[in-house]
C-alpha cells in the first residue's frame, strides 16, 4: 500500500520494514490528534537514531494539512490518506473509526501496540522499549 506525501512523491508501507514503527492516524480537524503531535515529533527526534521510524497518516485534505504542516512543522514524515486511511486503520484493530488512533510495529511487521486516543509520555516510554 502506498501513499501521497503532503510535500510530493509517494511513500510505500513496504518500504518501513526492518526498524520499529510508530503509525499515527490523525486529522487537522481532530484536537488531541494535533494535541500529541509535539510529543510525537520529540519521539522522532531522540529515538530514530535508535532505528525507531515514525509516520503520520494524515486522514484528511491535502490543503488543510499543507497548512497545518507549514504553520506547525514536523520532522517526521506525513502522508495523505484521505478517508481511505480510515480503512486502514480498521484493518490494524480501529473498529470504531475514532481519531487519534496509534499503532506500533515491531521491526518484523507484527502489531505491537495499539492505542485509541491521545498518546503520553509514559506510552512512548513503554513503547521504546519495543526492539
Amino acid at each position: 500500500m502506498s501513499f501521497a506525501s503532503p510535500q510530493g512523491g509517494t511513500l510505500s508501507l513496504a518500504a518501513w520494514r526492518g526498524r520499529p514503527l510508530l503509525l499515527n492516524f490523525w486529522a487537522t480537524w481532530c484536537p488531541p490528534c494535533v494535541e500529541e503531535l509535539p510529543l510525537l515529533d520529540r519521539f522522532y527526534q531522540e529515538n530514530s537514531a535508535n532505528g525507531w521510524q515514525v509516520l503520520g497518516i494524515a486522514v484528511d485534505q491535502l490543503d488543510p494539512v499543507q497548512r497545518f504542516l507549514s504553520r506547525s512543522p514536523l520532522t517526521f514524515p506525513i502522508v495523505l490518506a484521505g478517508f481511505a486511511g480510515m480503512e486502514l486503520s480498521k484493518s490494524l484493530g480501529n473498529m470504531s473509526g475514532g481519531l487519534p488512533f496509534t499503532v506500533v510495529l515491531g521491526q518484523d511487521g507484527v502489531v505491537a501496540h495499539r492505542k485509541m486516543g491521545k498518546v503520553t509520555a509514559s506510552d512512548l516510554s513503554a513503547w521504546q522499549r519495543l526492539r
